[in-house]
């Protein structure tokens, strides 16, 4: 077990190494907008998943594993704020912000994999709720700040949102489900648009309505909510 936890750890530790370093190694002699990089590290982080499902064959390790990058990854990320400009490097938009989304999604990561792999055992359901939200929010954030041109707002609406963000955040969130269930031939034939349009128009709008940059925690939630159901009704 304990071998299991230290291979499948360091493959997890070397992918994060690897790409945040290839990333940032471009950020420094490229002049790239800031909110595709933010997205690029986001998207580093979502295949991540894959590693913590996929590099470990016991579903408690994983989650385990999870957490213990929280702790291996807190006070580096400390430490590195005392390095002058890492922070504008990163693109942190105030202190701390790596931090506690970090810690927001690697706890996330743990709860969606004691739920869907180590109590409904399928674990594709923990890709699928994280996809949903993830891909679907990158696709938000660059198609809103590029094309937005018709704003949301609204007491319930927090920063600047709209209504061509949330297409393709639905979009997205749709084809990112779609795929999911298809390549794990997850469903009835029937079934596989339907489930995906449910969970990507339920992402669409409680993205829309949290507030806190709290959607990395509530959106793959109202996801997995949605999918654990409706995967079980229609022959999951």
């Amino acid at each position: 077990m304990f071998t299991e936890f230290l291979n499948g750890f360091a493959i997890l530790i070397s992918y994060f190494v690897f790409f945040i370093f290839i990333a940032v190694l471009i950020r420094v002699f490229i002049d790239i907008p800031t909110e595709i990089f933010r997205k690029t590290l986001h998207t580093i982080l979502l295949g991540s998943t894959f590693v913590l499902v996929y590099g470990f064959d016991t579903w408690w390790i994983a989650a385990i594993a999870s957490l213990s990058f929280i702790v291996i990854a807190f006070p580096i990320l400390t430490l590195g704020q005392r390095i002058p400009g890492l922070s504008k490097l990163l693109t942190e938009r105030n202190t701390g912000e790596l931090r506690r989304s970090m810690i927001s999604i690697f706890s996330l990561f743990a709860f969606l994999i004691l739920l869907c792999w180590g109590i409904l055992g399928e674990r594709y359901l923990v890709l699928a709720s994280i996809f949903a939200w993830g891909f679907g929010d990158a696709a938000a954030a660059l198609v809103g700040k590029h094309f937005g041109k018709h704003k949301l707002e609204g007491k319930m609406i927090e920063g600047k949102k709209s209504l061509e963000g949330c297409l393709a955040m639905f979009l997205v969130s749709f084809v990112s489900v779609l795929v999911i269930l298809l390549i794990y031939n997850a469903v009835a034939w029937y079934a596989y648009f339907p489930i995906s349009l449910i969970t990507a128009a339920v992402c669409t709008t409680v993205e829309l309505y949290t507030k806190g940059g709290m959607d990395t925690v509530t959106c793959p939630l109202a996801a997995a909510a949605v999918l654990i159901p409706l995967v079980h009704l229609w022959g999951g």
